[in-house]
C-alpha cells in the first residue's frame, strides 16, 4: 500500500493530478481533484479524488479522516454547483475489485441528472 504524498506515475489519476494525462476539470485546489469521467453512467458524472495517492478507502491512513471529509464536502459543493441538489445525487466509494474499483486509487464517483435505480450493482 502507498499512502504517498508523491504521484504513483504507473497510476492514471497520479498522471492526471500530475498533468501528464488529459482530463476535463471541473474543480481544483491543493488536495482534491475532480473531473468528468470518460465513462458516464449518468448525465452527471464526476470522479473527485484526493491528490495524495491512497490505493482505496482501506488503504487510507490513520488520519486521513480530514481529507476525507474534505473531499465529501467538495462532492456536495460541485453537486450544488451543477444543479442536482434539488433532484439528488448519489455519491458512490468502491473499495477492491470485488466492489468494482477498477483503478487502484481512492475516488469518489458523483453521479446524477437522472432517476438512479437501487440497488446499485
Amino acid at each position: 500500500m502507498n499512502n504517498d504524498k508523491h504521484p504513483k506515475l504507473d497510476c492514471i489519476f497520479c498522471r492526471i493530478i500530475a498533468g501528464q494525462s488529459p482530463s476535463r476539470v471541473v474543480y481544483e485546489d491543493e488536495r482534491i481533484l475532480a473531473f468528468e469521467d470518460i465513462h458516464p453512467q449518468a448525465p452527471v458524472h464526476i470522479l473527485i479524488i484526493p491528490k495524495e495517492h491512497w490505493a482505496s478507502l482501506d488503504a487510507a491512513p490513520r488520519g486521513g479522516e480530514e481529507l476525507l471529509g474534505r473531499v465529501v464536502a467538495k462532492a456536495r459543493d460541485i453537486a450544488r454547483d451543477k444543479g442536482l441538489a434539488a433532484a439528488g445525487y448519489r455519491l458512490v466509494l468502491n473499495t477492491g475489485p470485488d466492489a468494482g474499483q477498477a483503478v487502484p486509487h481512492i475516488h469518489f464517483h458523483l453521479l446524477g441528472g437522472r432517476r438512479l435505480s437501487w440497488p446499485p450493482g
